[in-house]
């Protein structure tokens, strides 16, 4: 190679690896600093655009898993007064079935009357005062109408239990809650009255006839059934909103392993490999020193040239 003043070749080469170290350099330190492999669309595009894909999809995810928890606690606060109504509605029917036997004077049957009565009232409590975040589930607070509540819409409910818009559960139970507003009212005379009339008569376990002597007609018997007939409308509505409440359970799990494999795979595509990126900041430091020696060097040849003229 031909000796020069006006160009260094030497020093061009080793400036120009010397420029591309501290680039490589660069970079491994904002890896290790930054625990990315990815800090901008410069450094992989096209995986840049995956990882924001999943990363979406990871944080919808979570939220869907917040939505399904939400989701089995309105339906465990729906299917817990259910469970009460149902413990009422056992012992209106014993009250019933005890009211029935021809042992009772009619003494006895207004005393039993007045329990049912009470607990009537509570059913009529439960069913319209219910409520999840300030929201009625059966009832609207001024009527029975199960149709009023949250539950009680046409449309059902619909919970979002997933990251994109597809996935979604609908908890349907007008059909049920109409039911049951109907065998509530033919079970208990107090669960009826709207506030405005008299209780009706023909469901009370006795009608009493003022005297003296005072008389009683036992309609305790005819009541049994009635009695039954809401316990299987209970129970039909406690089965709904259970299976819904188990296959959140399930959907909640699910949500879980998705989510924990979305995440390690944009981890693979984010995530800094600690040990490659400190193996090659070494290396490149190393090579940045070297090549920061060999500039020295070159520095030097025209220095040389001056020689050949002494």
């Amino acid at each position: 190679m031909a000796l020069s003043i006006h160009t260094n070749y030497s020093a061009l080469t080793t400036n120009t690896s010397l420029n591309k170290f501290n680039s490589a350099l660069s970079t491994n330190q904002q890896r290790l600093g930054t625990g990315l492999r990815i800090n901008s669309a410069a450094d992989d595009a096209a995986g840049l655009q995956i990882a924001t894909r999943l990363n979406a999809q990871s944080r919808g995810m979570a939220v869907a898993m917040r939505n399904t928890g939400d989701a089995t606690s309105m339906l465990q606060t729906a299917e817990g007064a259910f469970s009460e109504m149902t413990d009422i509605t056992q012992r209106m029917k014993d009250l019933a079935t005890q009211a029935a036997n021809g042992t009772n004077g009619v003494a006895d049957l207004k005393s039993i009357q007045a329990e049912y009565d009470e607990l009537g009232k509570e059913l009529l409590n439960i069913f319209k005062n219910t409520k999840y975040a300030g929201e009625g589930l059966f009832s609207n607070g001024t009527t029975n109408d199960g149709a009023t509540g949250k539950f009680g819409l046409a449309a059902g409910v619909t919970f979002q239990i997933g990251s994109s818009a597809s996935e979604t559960m609908v908890v349907n139970a007008s059909a049920k809650l109409g039911t049951l507003a109907t065998n509530l009212g033919a079970a208990s005379d107090i669960f009826t009255d709207n506030g405005a009339t008299a209780a009706l008569v023909g469901d009370d376990i006795v009608t009493v006839v003022a005297g003296p002597p005072e008389t009683g007609t036992n309609n305790a018997n005819a009541t049994i059934t009635k009695l039954e007939t809401l316990l299987n409308s209970l129970g039909e509505v406690r089965a709904q909103f259970g299976a819904s409440i188990n296959r959140l359970s399930h959907t909640s799990n699910n949500l879980a392993n998705m989510k924990d494999n979305t995440e390690m795979a944009k981890g693979r595509i984010m995530d800094a490999d600690f040990a490659i990126e400190s193996a090659n900041m070494s290396k490149n430091s190393m090579l940045m020193q070297s090549g920061i020696s060999m500039l020295k060097q070159a520095g030097q040849m025209p220095g040389m040239v001056m020689s050949l003229l002494g």
